[in-house]
């Protein structure tokens, strides 16, 4: 039933900006939100198959996980090696750097030079991690993901989904023409990753978040405080595939995404879990450090007074 009312959409959809485009390219592009929608739904169907959740049988994740990942430009036997190990540090700030977006704590960003310090004051800026974020992911995926994927089967991953997303798409520019697909395609491409990979930010980049170093990181806490509970209308929540619910996900994978919402009622556990808001996690962009004495992230603001002390002592001392 989630296959035929995501995918049908999806199709049906595109389609109608297809035919709506010789009509009025405008009038082609009200309809590209829509097709975003169905867009994100598609990759969340390919996130749930990457823990073998979303059918009992693996061999059929493996199956819609790959096409669904075609549909969405993403290697989905890479992406399910890179998941898991986000899945298996999430919050341990001694193994960053897997499927979160990255974080220094704030006497990492003092140690850094005026040059490290602008880079990453660039990366986590808005515009650059939601408006540059999509064209970053799309080349990104193209290759293997240093550090986290190594051996045949990821590579030939990579490899059998670029080959199959040249032969789909690949198809659909021969039909109807490249600058008809570019202008009609790319817009819902990146709207769609914008607002995805803006969901995984929120998922883990709030105020009350858990870090903790190795040796003290427990992965239920890490799962119950680090992961929150992002509270969207009905209508998102059905969009995005529950995955709102992300403290259920992240405390068992193996959960479906279409139980979570069942879960997150039936247990206690999961009703002091951190909550956002399509409202407050607007807010939360504004934090870009984690502050390990308060336990919380915070803004620049929190460092501007140290970074200015610690450039006039340096000015001294030249």
């Amino acid at each position: 039933m989630q296959l035929c009312t995501t995918i049908l959409p999806l199709v049906a959809s595109f389609s109608a900006m297809l035919v709506l485009r010789p009509i009025s390219y405008w009038l082609a592009l009200a309809v590209a939100p829509i097709a975003a929608g169905f867009f994100i739904r598609t990759f969340i169907l390919m996130h749930a198959c990457a823990p073998a959740s979303f059918t009992p049988s693996r061999r059929a994740n493996e199956i819609i996980g790959f096409w669904t990942g075609v549909l969405t430009l993403m290697p989905f036997g890479q992406w399910r090696r890179d998941h898991a190990i986000h899945h298996a540090s999430s919050g341990d700030l001694d193994r960053r750097g897997f499927g979160d977006i990255d974080t220094l704590t704030i006497d990492e960003y003092l140690a850094r030079n005026w040059w490290g310090r602008f880079k990453y004051r660039a990366f986590r800026n808005p515009l650059v991690l939601f408006g540059g974020g999509p064209f970053y992911f799309l080349l990104l995926q193209r290759f293997q993901t240093p550090g986290a994927t190594h051996g045949g089967k990821r590579m030939q991953s990579v490899y059998l989904t670029n080959a199959a997303i040249a032969l789909v798409y690949g198809s659909m520019f021969f039909a109807f023409g490249t600058w008809t697909m570019l202008s009609l395609f790319m817009p819902v491409y990146y709207l769609a990753t914008s607002v995805g990979i803006f969901l995984f930010y929120v998922q883990h980049q709030f105020e009350g978040t858990y870090w903790e170093t190795h040796s003290s990181w427990n992965y239920g806490t890490a799962a119950l405080q680090g992961s929150s509970y992002y509270r969207l209308p009905k209508v998102l929540e059905w969009i995005t595939g529950s995955i709102g619910l992300h403290h259920v996900h992240h405390t068992d994978p193996k959960i479906p995404n279409y139980m979570l919402r069942r879960c997150h009622e039936a247990s206690e556990d999961f009703r002091s879990v951190p909550e956002l808001t399509l409202l407050s996690s607007l807010r939360s962009v504004k934090l870009k450090l984690w502050d390990p004495q308060q336990r919380r992230l915070v803004g620049f603001d929190a460092v501007a007074g140290k970074t200015r002390g610690k450039q006039q002592r340096s000015a001294q001392l030249s």
